[in-house]
């Protein structure tokens, strides 16, 4: 799933007039100041680091955005799962990585506190659709329109699940009647 995204195209935003790049049969650019470029995220990722671009605001996720989830899982009628974007859980790793490298570099008391904060609010959104998960699982095959609200890291999840608890009752099934 990360190996995906790495290599999803995402828009990114020129911070400076920059030359043509050419990298293994790629060609980047050449960029102008401002302008809004589509790149494979690996790209973009090396050259934000460089501060020749800068990610979109809409396409990062920040402690407001998790605080949004968060809230939204929480207010959903019991057996229903919120929409999650499908980059969900990659941009959350790499989310936490980056929060963790600047609290690593610069360890001032606030950083970590709002790395521990952060850490915790995405462990509640996990554990909350995991327990979802195991209960859609558990019971009855779900319907497209309940599992399409799923990201497809949560799909792997929930059909390993299904599949695991299917064979799990069909064994007992089986054995109904028989002596021990």
């Amino acid at each position: 799933m990360d190996f995906r995204f790495e290599n999803t195209p995402i828009k990114i935003v020129a911070n400076r007039n920059h030359p043509e790049i050419k990298l293994a049969g790629i060609t980047i650019g050449p960029l102008q100041e401002g302008n809004e470029y589509e790149l494979h995220y690996w790209i973009a990722k090396e050259l934000a680091q460089q501060g020749i671009v800068h990610f979109r605001e809409e396409d990062t996720l920040d402690a407001t955005k998790l605080y949004k989830v968060q809230w939204k899982e929480r207010v959903q009628a019991p057996g229903q799962i919120s929409e999650l974007p499908e980059d969900f859980y990659p941009k959350l790793r790499r989310y936490l990585t980056d929060m963790k490298q600047q609290i690593t570099r610069q360890p001032e008391p606030a950083k970590v506190q709002e790395y521990e904060r952060t850490k915790q609010i995405a462990n509640d959104i996990i554990n909350s659709r995991l327990k979802k998960i195991v209960t859609l699982s558990s019971g009855p095959t779900q319907t497209d329109q309940i599992t399409k609200k799923l990201t497809n890291e949560e799909k792997q999840i929930y059909l390993n699940l299904s599949k695991t608890v299917n064979e799990w009752r069909a064994k007992i099934l089986q054995t109904e009647g028989q002596p021990p």
